[in-house]
């Protein structure tokens, strides 16, 4: 028995495969990774509290959702215009060297628009104030810079880094409306604004002072183009961020002028979170997918999707029923990441070396003319259509206006693959 037993062979021990971990969980095991994310998530969070704060603070003072909307319009043109020239200085001095300074300043605007809405100053201070926040830097573009530098070598690392980007985005445009409305109508009018002009200012600081992730500066070299403008394939690509900045311009305003005429204005915030809550999970999702061989291509299917979907909560509405509405704004919400990345994606592989964080402020500078131009014409449509139900075809009309442009400008650029030259 003994001798049977020794003669018998000895299977090995199974082998344990490495249990392979999300291209999330890998970003986040990047040295300083986590450090910079939980910063720039906190800086990043007044994004979707701002502009809602804003609007329910005027409109609330005032009675006119088509003054808050052109208020919160003409900030978002100053810093369409300003933005590009603050991520210059970003780029060609640093991070930390020219970030805080701009952030100090766009706080002082938010708290000269908080004074003067509550000490009932003329219509003209309050445009004045907002103007003032232009100088607010691209905090989300300043951390996908510093995914591009750490992971410069690996493409699809810099894919899953910019869904993750874009979920994070997502995330901050659906707790910030729901902290903004909560603060804003169940504390003070004021505190919407106050809250956020403090998260943005602690955030930036606390972003700033995480060096070792920082991507270098890159001082302008003689003889180089002025601006990422003249870079081949991008200038057609901003008009699609623009029209894509207006189906968010003009849905938020709309949601808050639909919420406000039945009755349920507290819950508009939740109604726009539902929207962020499914483009999140769509991003989420859409960065586990391999990067795309015809990235330009696939644009053109997102925006496709975008339109299709944007026709949902402008049927919704017409029934006047908040449930239909909150399922359509959800299901609305995941075309929008994917459309998002994948532009994102495109801005940064058409910018030139040393110029990428001014490239995606331009891209996020078309987004904000589009979200401008999207609040002020949402604003006059609430105060003027019919019904408040009718708002919803002005992100609907701007959804279908990204299609035809993407469609329009081509779906490659010259340097993109499968190009014959």
């Amino acid at each position: 028995m003994i001798l049977f037993l020794a003669a018998r062979p000895i299977s090995p021990p199974p082998v344990r495969r490495p249990r392979r971990r999300s291209p999330y969980a890998r970003l986040l095991a990047v040295p300083g990774a986590r450090a910079f994310t939980a910063a720039n998530l906190l800086a990043r969070l007044p994004m979707g509290m701002l502009s809602v704060s804003a609007v329910l603070m005027i409109a609330g003072s005032r009675g006119s959702y088509a003054l808050a909307g052109a208020v919160t319009a003409t900030g978002l043109a100053a810093t369409a215009l300003v933005g590009p020239w603050t991520a210059r200085l970003i780029d060609r001095h640093g991070q930390a060297r020219i970030a805080v300074p701009a952030t100090a300043v766009a706080v002082l605007g938010s708290l000269s628009l908080l004074l003067c809405v509550r000490a009932g100053a003329p219509d003209w201070t309050l445009f004045a104030s907002y103007a003032a926040t232009a100088t607010t830097p691209n905090t989300g573009g300043m951390s996908r810079a510093r995914w591009a530098h750490l992971l410069r070598a690996d493409p699809a690392a810099r894919h899953a880094a910019n869904s993750f980007e874009q979920a994070a985005d997502e995330l901050c445009f659906l707790l910030g409306p729901l902290l903004a409305t909560l603060l804003c109508t169940a504390v003070a009018p004021e505190a919407g604004t106050a809250v956020a002009a403090a998260l943005l200012l602690t955030g930036v600081l606390l972003f700033a002072a995480q060096r070792r992730t920082e991507p270098p500066a890159v001082p302008r070299p003689p003889g180089r183009p002025g601006s990422p403008l003249r870079a081949p394939g991008l200038p057609p690509l901003l008009l699609t961020f623009v029209a894509t900045g207006a189906v968010f311009g003009s849905l938020e305003v709309v949601t808050l002028a639909y919420a406000d005429a039945h009755g349920f204005r507290a819950a508009a915030g939740g109604l726009l979170a539902l929207q962020a809550t499914g483009s999140g999970a769509a991003g989420l999702l859409f960065g586990l997918l391999p990067p795309a061989a015809r990235p330009a291509r696939r644009l053109l299917r997102c925006t496709a999707a975008m339109a299709a979907l944007l026709t949902l909560p402008l049927l919704a509405a017409a029934t006047g029923a908040p449930p239909l509405l909150a399922a359509a704004l959800l299901t609305a919400g995941t075309a929008t990441a994917p459309t998002m990345v994948t532009g994102m994606g495109l801005v940064q592989s058409r910018t030139p070396a040393g110029r990428l964080n001014e490239g995606m402020t331009l891209a996020v500078t078309a987004l904000l003319t589009g979200i401008a131009a999207g609040s002020a014409t949402g604003g006059w449509a609430a105060d003027h259509l019919p019904s408040p139900a009718a708002g919803y075809a002005v992100p609907a009309a701007a959804a279908a206006l990204s299609l035809a442009l993407t469609a329009a400008t081509g779906t490659r650029a010259p340097h993109e693959p499968g190009r014959r030259t």
